[in-house]
């Protein structure tokens, strides 16, 4: 029997797989050394002081409940870890104020606590019956030797997971612009190949906007740059909030932004939808600033707006026409003024 079982660990232990399904494995293999009735693994919430029953094999007529959490201080377990007792067949008389345990009629019972390597208790891995069991010598070391493998594992899975969250967040980061918190370029010209491919599947074209903000330069001379920035921000929040459901809003860096779309069908070829942006862009963007004890009243913004047909341009050539446009705008434009109150 323990050459099968030592078989089946390395086997079970070969094989990638989640907590549960190892978990599931082990609890069988355990039943069949221990002949208990019921095992299951539980993890304890100090803070909220509960046991919760995550995985429980019931073979027999005793049944453990997965999802049962029960109030920490009347287990078993507890009582176990406190007498530092990981087994016993008379658990009546050894623990009959335990109710828990009345309620379930068991009167063979062992438990091991799961420690994870910074010390902490994870929770325990135990086995039940209503009959009275021996312990064997083999059953004690299956017991450790599991809840040894079930810590490790969990630690595993914590760093793992780590590590997944750590790469999510460096990613995030690469793809968003620091000062704005909008997508940055990278992240736009994967967002527009996303959108262009979308637009090709149903037979639309994009409206791509070039924004760049006049008199920039300005601002960060007279105020400096700290209020540059904060305009930029600025900026970015009135886009970002007054963005549609299908809409890309991005920084594309410095003092040049962008926003892109989905053109309505009924609209495709029209200049009805450009109009409709620059208008809605310009309202966003143009304004009063406030930017700490800088008034700042901004006329706006010159704005590129392209229609393209998805079929014909990719995102680079798109955003290329509408730099020509918003440059072609902005040399028709006279100088603006800004008006600053104290």
């Amino acid at each position: 029997m323990s050459d099968i079982i030592l078989a089946r660990v390395s086997e079970t232990l070969a094989t990638e797989q989640s907590l549960e399904s190892l978990v599931r494995q082990l609890l069988e293999m355990l039943e069949l050394v221990t002949d208990m009735e019921s095992t299951y693994l539980t993890k304890v919430d100090i803070n909220a002081r509960l046991q919760h029953i995550l995985y429980a094999r019931n073979s027999k007529h005793m049944q453990i409940p997965e999802g049962l959490s029960v109030p920490w201080g009347e287990t078993l377990c507890k009582r176990a870890i406190d007498s530092d007792c990981f087994f016993s067949n008379e658990v009546a008389e050894r623990w009959g104020d335990c109710d828990a345990a009345k309620a379930l009629n068991i009167t063979s019972y062992m438990s091991i606590p799961i420690h994870l390597e910074d010390g902490s208790l994870y929770g325990t891995l135990c086995a039940a019956s209503s009959r009275r069991q021996n312990l064997s010598e083999r059953g004690e070391q299956v017991l450790k030797l599991f809840a040894g493998l079930i810590g490790q594992y969990i630690q595993k899975e914590s760093l793992v997971q780590q590590l997944r969250e750590a790469n999510a967040a460096l990613i995030a980061y690469s793809y968003t612009d620091a000062l704005t918190g909008l997508p940055n370029r990278r992240a736009i010209f994967d967002n527009l190949s996303t959108l262009f491919s979308l637009a090709r599947h149903l037979n639309r074209n994009a409206i791509i906007a070039y924004i760049d903000l006049d008199d920039f330069k300005l601002i960060n001379d007279r105020f400096g740059h700290e209020t540059g920035d904060q305009f930029l921000v600025e900026v970015g929040r009135r886009l970002n909030g007054g963005r549609g459901d299908d809409e890309i809003v991005g920084r594309l860096g410095g003092d040049e932004f962008m926003v892109a779309s989905l053109c309505r069908d009924q609209q495709k070829g029209t200049d009805a939808p450009l109009t409709l942006l620059k208008t809605q862009l310009s309202a966003r963007i143009a304004g009063e600033y406030w930017l700490g004890d800088v008034h700042i009243v901004y006329p706006g913004a010159s704005l590129g707006i392209v229609e393209v047909d998805p079929a014909k341009h990719d995102a680079d050539s798109a955003l290329r026409a509408a730099d020509v446009a918003m440059y072609t705008e902005k040399k028709g434009k006279r100088k603006t003024a800004f008006l600053n109150v104290d």
